[in-house]
């Protein structure tokens, strides 16, 4: 694995109005099954890299947030492309504006980033074949139990 600080890199939306930088690797990768997430994106699952707001390097365009409800209840800002309306980010209230979810697919290269795990697959679509060796949770899972030492650190220095 390469060293968080020496990871970089970018992406942006389809039209290239947007585009961000990822100034090191992303505390954990998620991809989430749930049934809110197959509505947003229009497919079977969103694929989210989190990563400290300050370590995302908007080089062009100013993204849009868009307001829009969750499963918690408690709402998400969705970040788009204010032309194409590609979601570059979301941000959750649970971390607020701190902690931002990336969009791996809006990356140059998505395939950097697959995913640490799999969440809410008790509502995967069925012919989701998930990998063996990554880890997979029929609903959410205890961080302590599955991120990084280095990732955690991160997040509670980030988030108290």
């Amino acid at each position: 694995m390469t060293d968080e600080t020496e990871f970089t890199a970018e992406g942006g939306c389809t039209c290239r109005a947007v585009r961000y930088r990822l100034t090191s690797r992303p505390m954990f990768v998620h991809c989430c099954h749930c049934s809110w997430c197959q509505r947003e994106t229009g497919t079977a699952f969103a694929l989210n890299a989190m990563i400290e707001a300050d370590r995302v390097e908007l080089l062009s365009g100013a993204p849009e947030a868009v307001n829009t409800p969750s499963n918690s209840g408690k709402g998400q800002k969705i970040s788009r492309c204010p032309t194409c309306r590609v979601a570059v980010w979301s941000n959750y209230a649970g971390a607020g504006d701190a902690v931002r979810f990336v969009r791996v697919g809006t990356l140059d290269q998505p395939s950097r980033l697959p995913p640490d795990v799999h969440i809410f697959t008790s509502t995967k679509q069925p012919w989701v074949a998930l990998p063996a060796g990554t880890p997979a949770f029929e609903e959410f899972y205890r961080r302590s139990e599955v991120w990084p030492a280095d990732s955690l650190a991160r997040r509670q220095a980030l988030l108290g």
